[in-house]
């Protein structure tokens, strides 16, 4: 019954069965969206408006008078109802409010930048570190997923297996893959929303963390013909070849000097059998993950890349010796707190970011943070293109990264976190399907060649953080879930909760029938 109780209590946080609007925030001066903005509605709600400064909010006969927080980092808080923000045709035009340093009275003695750097850093485990007790948030996730092909060919070098017919019905459908792959670029998105409980204990001088993840709702809007990962994508190819191949004969795959010692086959029995005796020698046979755990890996992954402790894109708050710091003035934020504004870019090689700081003055916490790659800079890759036609760079890594402050444990936490993060990939190989047989073997003989780019977006919004006790932790159970496949975002769906409204390219998708 406890554990019930508490379910609904979570729950009861998110959900207002209501008609979602969708509102949008601009500066009162300039007239552009405002995206990343903090909204608050009554005491409960916490949201952000998206890349376009927009945001959903549920409306209700109940909620007229409930009021809305809106603020951002520079400018001034606005608070007003929902019947206010009706009454405003959903329009919040927020004004700056920033301050240079020279015009604010922080202390006696003005701080310059390498000392504020140098509290950032030795402040770091204070401010970051998760506390020794279990959390529950409540955590809304977006990713979108692209690839891109520049050029995507493949030809038929040899084919000793394909009847005249046969050889032009491969040719015909190999087109139509590679220019469907052109013309209709993949792209997915996945949304889930989800009560991750974690804990974080120590065991023989050991830190371990223990997890649970419920999700309440998950949807995906993906086209099957039209795989995004490059795995899918080489699987819906071999598959596109084996099916014009004699189901009766065996093949062995080989490309370039690497050969597959699989025997493959289109006859489902004989994978089916391949399966059983695999499993009756004890051998793992690969089994696809359940959505759970896929769902918990990116919300694990989200936070460890944005930890201001260790993540691999926050380096620019610890390797102070790395970047060149310039402060660039003061704002505060909506309670009235000083933040530093401070401009960084390497200064040496090893330094990959640029970007801007916002160091809260109160206790040097880096309190938000904007970060791109610098020109020249990647992430590293691989370049075997002329010894096994492949390579492989990470060219793209830019996010907005959101930190807030706990109440009650003092402690920081990631709050709201948009990344982009895509990689350049050129493949030259030839590709050989060569029947197992003693004489007179069957081979088809293929080159191919593609060129493009990955690019994989993912925005995390924590809507709220609250303290529970390890025995509420202990009697979490984990339970998969399934997406609800849909043709193109449908508001309806998420009408009875807060998420992150979608920009204008996810709700122009459309599924093509």
């Amino acid at each position: 019954m406890k554990k019930f109780l508490l379910f609904l209590f979570l729950f009861a946080q998110i959900i207002s069965f209501a008609q979602n609007k969708v509102a949008t925030i601009f500066d009162a001066e300039s007239g552009e969206p405002i995206p990343f903005a903090n909204i608050k509605v009554g005491t409960n709600s916490n949201n952000i408006s998206n890349g376009e400064g927009k945001f959903n909010i549920a409306i209700t006969s109940e909620n007229e008078t409930t009021v809305i927080e809106v603020s951002y980092i520079g400018y001034e808080t606005q608070q007003l109802t929902i019947k206010q923000l009706e009454k405003q045709n959903f329009i919040i035009k927020l004004k700056p409010g920033v301050y240079e340093l020279n015009n604010v009275d922080v202390s006696d003695k003005k701080e310059d930048v390498a000392s504020i750097m140098a509290k950032v850093k030795a402040n770091l485990k204070d401010n970051y570190t998760s506390p020794n007790i279990p959390l529950n948030n409540t955590i809304f996730i977006r990713e979108q997923n692209a690839f891109k092909a520049k050029q995507f060919k493949v030809e038929i070098e040899k084919s000793t297996g394909f009847s005249k017919s046969k050889l032009k019905e491969v040719n015909a459908e190999i087109n139509r893959f590679a220019s469907r792959m052109k013309q209709n670029p993949p792209l997915q998105f996945t949304d889930f929303l989800g009560v991750y409980s974690s804990l974080l204990s120590k065991k023989e001088d050991k830190m371990f963390n223990s997890s649970r993840l419920n999700v309440l709702k998950a949807t995906k809007i993906k086209d099957e013909n039209r795989s995004v990962s490059l795995d899918d994508i080489e699987e819906s190819a071999t598959t596109m070849f084996l099916k014009h191949l004699d189901t009766t004969k065996f093949y062995r795959v080989k490309s370039g000097w690497f050969g597959s010692r699989d025997t493959i086959s289109f006859s489902k029995k004989f994978n089916e059998n391949r399966k059983s005796n695999k499993k009756e020698a004890g051998i793992d046979v690969k089994v696809e993950p359940k959505n759970v755990v896929g769902a918990k890996s990116v919300i694990v992954n989200t936070q460890m890349v944005a930890h201001p402790l260790y993540g691999t894109n926050t380096d620019f708050m610890r390797q102070t010796d790395w970047y060149k710091y310039t402060l660039d003035g003061a704002v505060f934020t909506s309670d009235y707190k000083l933040v530093y504004v401070i401009k960084f870019e390497p200064k040496k090689g090893k330094a990959k970011y640029e970007g801007t700081l916002y160091v809260s003055e109160n206790d040097y916490a880096v309190v938000k943070t904007t970060y791109r790659l610098a020109k020249g800079k990647t992430l590293g890759g691989l370049n075997l293109k002329w010894i096994l036609g492949i390579k492989v760079f990470e060219n793209v890594s830019s996010g907005t990264f959101i930190y807030k402050e706990n109440p009650d444990t003092k402690n920081y936490y990631l709050q709201y976190a948009n990344r982009e993060e895509g990689q350049y990939f050129y493949i030259n190989r030839p590709l050989k399907f060569i029947e197992l047989a003693d004489e007179d073997r069957d081979v088809l003989a293929l080159d191919i060649k593609a060129e493009g780019d990955m690019l994989d977006k993912t925005e995390y919004l924590n809507l709220g953080q609250k303290e529970i006790t390890i025995a509420d932790f202990e009697a979490i159970k984990e339970t998969d879930f399934k997406y609800i496949k849909i043709k193109k975002y449908d508001p309806k769906i998420w009408k009875e909760f807060t998420t992150i409204e979608p920009v204008n390219e996810m709700k122009q998708f459309t599924i093509e029938e």
